[in-house]
């Protein structure tokens, strides 16, 4: 149950809308509203250029994409699987370049192509909404359109957006007992995504349609708190670092239009932890620019427009420090290529929410000790802010009932000398899973979702006990912390998720002297003969000696000493998932392991301490 005083917190960061107030009694007149103060952004933005090469460097990014689509044809109505996500997708990317690429230009060319962009979606005979986010990114698209571009869309096509916004998206939303509206009930990244794109379309019709902009106005007011719940209280985002670039993004431009439209963001920003999350995100990004991808995440950092709202309100420019490797004459060419896609579909805000004087130097303030609390509790230690080469390590607890949670309580990550020595796989492709009939989305101790390796325990940097799933609703807390004295630690409390199989599991990390790390698992009641195995995944070559490994990847080195249990030795065996034809492969990954077995007390110690070490000539 979620304690009283959270729950009074949360009611008093969102004030209650009573039934005699109207949303929309401060709603700005004309167009543009949404994000921006009429000419006064473009006009800032266009002298700032002058003087700021990095801006200047995305405004011209920009200006090309712009110019690249003009030959472009627009989208077609083609699902993937069940949704229609890619669509709505390439039509808000699209549309934010095209009307940015207008306001800063003049370019009608950019307009013209746009409002084709906007028609053909208009025009679909719907939004797929069975799955909602199709149309809550679908109506953000065009309400952005709709409301940038009003000036310059011809009457028949304002009449033709505003019509598909109302009735394919909307009207759609109103009725919280209606067929598509069971996101309004979730506690996730839905309740942001779906939530934000209706505002935002309100919002851009409302001098129309007043009464159901009010009406879903009021619905979002009442229901956008289920969605920043699991900020609280330290800002750590429960479905993990990608996650938070989807959901937050949504969740920034819904507060954004509110206090462009209607000068008020009704206190979202002060919901707990919201805006302690752009720290957290930051924490949970390596020194190498990658992410700890805990959940159904992925590894490779991206551009992360939201962050530079953030680094506004809060007056820290050292939140942009990641962000600047991802700038340039082409951010796209990064690392994954189209995976960055969902965040960098978004570059246009990054520009429109640019701080007012170059700041990407600025070096992160934040400890370099953390603990973010919360229903996947994360510990991060690292040695260093300013170093690439800097040791970091970044440990979790959690739960795997969680939304897209894997069973990788315990789990960590560990980087130095710019290799990511201990890796997590991340998600994988959910088509290609549910393609094959895998019940994805079913949490249940026995669903098939846990025979995906990529999600289970047995490929996490954690704990196995009798090659048994660890426990769904076993929550793993994080139960001491310490920021201080030349061993910083954390203690996680694994004996949940082992419930029935321990009487007590504790993992214990130790950011040592002498750039250790040590990892001691403390396990009783275990039956006599039960077998545990300690896992660590790697990308690195690994050479075996009995109590000691040395990992080698990109020239560098990691040594590995077992100094317990006694007469245990360290194995290595491929990241392979069992033979069936659903998994997907994990090429260039092994796993570190150590097997034991438990004694007749059934207590268990496994200590494992990692060091990095000069390049050595093989």
């Amino acid at each position: 149950m979620m304690p009283v005083r959270f729950l009074l917190c949360l009611a008093a960061a969102i004030p209650l809308l009573r039934a005699d107030d109207d949303p929309l009694r401060t709603l700005q007149a004309g167009h543009p509203r949404l994000l921006v103060t009429g000419t006064d952004t473009w006009t800032r933005l266009r002298a700032q250029r002058q003087t700021d090469p990095a801006l200047a460097a995305v405004l011209d990014r920009i200006d090309s994409e712009a110019r690249a689509l003009l030959a472009a044809p627009p989208v077609e109505r083609r699902l993937t699987g069940r949704r229609l996500l890619l669509v709505s997708r390439t039509v808000l990317e699209r549309t934010l370049v095209l009307a940015f690429a207008h306001q800063m230009t003049g370019n009608p060319a950019f307009a013209e192509r746009a409002e084709r962009e906007l028609l053909a979606a208009a025009a679909f005979s719907d939004w797929n909404p069975s799955h909602f986010l199709d149309v809550g990114e679908m109506t953000a698209a065009l309400a952005l359109g709709y409301d940038w571009l009003y000036a310059q869309l011809s009457p028949e096509a304002r009449t033709a957006i505003r019509r598909a916004i109302v009735e394919k998206g909307l009207a759609l939303a109103r009725d919280p007992a209606g067929p598509y509206t069971v996101w309004q009930r979730a506690e996730n990244n839905w309740v942001q995504v779906c939530w934000g794109g209706m505002t935002l379309g309100a919002l851009a019709v409302a001098d129309d349609e007043p009464e159901l902009a009010r009406a879903i106005l009021r619905g979002a007011h009442a229901g956008i708190g289920r969605g920043l719940k699991p900020y609280a209280p330290d800002g750590v985002y429960p479905e993990g670092p990608s996650y938070w670039g989807y959901g937050t993004t949504y969740q920034v431009l819904m507060i954004a239009a509110l206090e462009s439209a209607l000068g008020t963001d009704w206190d979202l920003s002060a919901s707990p932890g919201f805006l302690a999350s752009a720290g957290a995100l930051l924490q949970m990004t390596g020194p190498s620019g990658r992410l700890f991808n805990f959940s159904d995440g992925r590894e490779p950092g991206a551009l992360q427009p939201a962050l530079f709202w953030f680094a506004a309100r809060l007056h820290n420019p050292g939140l942009l420090q990641e962000q600047k490797r991802y700038l340039g004459p082409a951010p796209r060419a990064v690392q994954e290529g189209e995976a960055h896609r969902e965040t960098v579909r978004f570059l246009p805000l990054a520009a429109l929410w640019w701080p007012g004087s170059p700041a990407f130097d600025t070096v992160s303030t934040l400890p370099r000790f953390w603990c973010g609390r919360g229903t996947n509790p994360i510990a991060v230690f690292r040695s260093s802010w300013t170093d690439p080469n800097a040791l970091y390590l970044a440990v979790k607890g959690g739960a795997a009932d969680l939304s897209h949670a894997h069973m990788d309580a315990g789990s960590f990550v560990l980087e130095t000398d710019g290799v990511r020595w201990a890796v997590d796989l991340g998600m994988q492709e959910y088509e290609s899973l549910e393609s094959k009939q895998i019940d994805l989305w079913n949490r249940a101790q026995d669903s098939q979702r846990w025979q995906v390796f990529r999600l289970n325990n047995r490929s996490h940097n954690t704990l196995t006990i009798d090659d048994r799933l660890h426990r769904v609703a076993g929550a793993a807390r994080i139960v001491g912390f310490s920021d201080r004295g030349e061993e910083p630690f954390a203690v996680i409390d694994l004996t949940p998720v082992f419930a029935g199989e321990v009487t007590r599991a504790e993992r214990r990390f130790e950011f040592g002297p002498g750039r250790t790390v040590r990892i001691r698992d403390t396990l009783a009641g275990l039956a006599p003969g039960a077998a545990v195995r300690w896992t660590l995944a790697t990308r690195a070559h690994v050479e075996l000696a009995g109590t000691a490994a040395t990992l080698r990847q990109d020239g560098q080195m990691l040594s590995a000493a077992l100094h317990a249990p006694a007469g245990a030795v360290f194995a290595a065996i491929p990241a392979a998932p069992p033979p069936d034809d659903f998994n997907a492969p994990n090429p260039g990954v092994q796993l570190l392991l150590v097997q034991t077995t438990a004694p007749a007390s059934g207590e268990l110690t496994i200590e494992v301490e990692l060091q990095p070490g000069a390049a050595r000539k093989r």
